[in-house]
């Protein structure tokens, strides 16, 4: 669900501004142009097979599988106008996605039995958690399809039936039902985190779900007037290759959305 064109350069890591720099003025053309192949779930997925690694190791939670993009992989050196899809922002794990699912494996309690929502899910990290964790019910949303594709692959790898997965914005929609919703990353724009305020608060306030986030400290989300409803829950300190990925950010953060407060 993240838009380049809405990050700064401090918030998004050095591999991504390196493939993706030149997408932008294309995607949508070469999507159109694909659209058989972008609405067939075999060749994504023989696709993202092809062109990713899998990898875990090196991030905040080593137990979880996935499958990224990585120096290894074809693109890294690949023209991007030949990228088929939408800018692949599902196959980054994000700083904010591994203190988040970080958190949840470390206290399992928090997902068990539960009804989970993971708004934004990109490669699916948190949804994996929290179903590792216990949660009875999850669904993973992102609006990009090759993102849902790519969760269902992790799902597996990680020898986990695919979650149910959406692909329309849930933002402002009616999202009874679910007792947790997990967001991790999504402050990246201040209108977009006034959105989320406004939705979360409803959410919360009719339905009485509980929302996490995870966030590294960026300026949108610790700026943003949402900070004074926030409660840190947990800091994490990031591993080596993620801060040197990550403009040297060393820490992340998660947090419980308290309108109370």
């Amino acid at each position: 669900m993240i838009m380049l064109g809405l990050l700064s350069p401090h918030t998004y890591p050095r591999y991504v501004q390196i493939f993706c720099r030149s997408f932008k003025p294309t995607t949508i053309h070469r999507c159109q142009s694909f659209s058989i192949s972008c609405q067939s779930e075999e060749y994504i997925r023989r696709f993202i097979s092809e062109n990713t690694e899998i990898v875990g190791e090196q991030s905040l939670t080593p137990e979880v599988k996935l499958r990224l993009f990585t120096q290894n992989c074809r693109f890294w050196r690949e023209r991007p106008e030949l990228w088929p899809f939408d800018d692949p922002y599902w196959a980054i794990y994000w700083p904010g996605g591994q203190a988040l699912s970080r958190y949840l494996l470390d206290n399992p309690g928090v997902c068990r039995d539960k009804t989970v929502l993971d708004l934004g899910s990109g490669c699916g990290a948190s949804a994996i958690a929290a179903k590792l964790c216990g949660a009875a019910h999850v669904v993973a949303n992102d609006i990009d399809t090759v993102a849902v594709v790519a969760t269902q692959m992790n799902f597996e790898l990680n020898g986990l039936e695919p979650p149910v997965c959406l692909t329309n914005n849930m933002i402002g929609a009616q999202a009874k039902g679910f007792d947790l919703i997990l967001l991790g990353d999504m402050f990246y724009d201040e209108a977009l985190a006034s959105s989320l305020h406004s939705w979360l608060q409803y959410c919360i306030k009719t339905h009485g779900t509980k929302v996490l986030i995870g966030d590294p400290g960026r300026a949108q989300f610790v700026e943003h007037d949402i900070r004074q409803f926030l409660r840190q829950l947990a800091q994490f300190d990031l591993p080596e290759s993620v801060k040197d990925e990550n403009y040297g950010l060393t820490s992340s953060s998660v947090w419980c959305y308290c309108p109370e407060l």
